[in-house]
């Protein structure tokens, strides 16, 4: 397939776009209440893990092709789901039980302060990730041999 490079930008506006609906509600007509609930929250990763995945599709179709992933990349791949397990779980903290907003009768979970930085900090641990992966690939595999010292070929072969 030639347009894996348009397809992959196109999912990840998609994943923008999911992930700025979770961020501002109001832009689709939706009613806003005040903090940020457990919704918005799933939202948000949810436009994330998109972005993330159509982000490291492209970079393998579009920089290492036919190349396997090295250990770099492996751990970029892991680093990013790792930071999107500490988002995840810094956003529903309160639903999972140890938030600082508890849920009681008649209030929904918010995220509080602490729970913010944690989930913006899992949210760039998770962009790391895939700086990492782009970065540490392996290296280009040459075509032309290689040449020796004065730019003359290094092969005994002579004639």
């Amino acid at each position: 397939m030639e347009r894996t490079s348009e397809i992959s930008i196109s999912i990840g506006a998609l994943g923008v776009v999911i992930t700025l609906i979770g961020l501002f509600p109001g832009i689709i007509g939706l009613e806003t209440a005040e903090g940020v609930g457990v919704l918005q929250v799933l939202i948000i990763l949810l436009g994330f893990t998109i972005l993330y995945i159509s982000a490291y599709y492209f970079a393998k179709r579009a920089f290492y092709p036919g190349q396997s992933s090295s250990l770099a990349q492996d751990i970029g791949i892991r680093l990013t789901m790792t930071g999107l397990l500490v988002a995840g779980a810094a956003g529903l903290a309160d639903v999972l039980g140890f938030g600082s907003h508890p849920s009681t009768p008649g209030s929904r979970p918010m995220i509080g302060r602490l729970q913010a930085v944690v989930f913006i900090g899992g949210i760039l641990l998770a962009s790391s990730g895939v700086i990492i992966y782009v970065l540490f690939g392996p290296p280009p595999e040459d075509d032309e041999p290689d040449a020796g010292p004065g730019g003359q070929d290094a092969s005994p072969a002579g004639g």
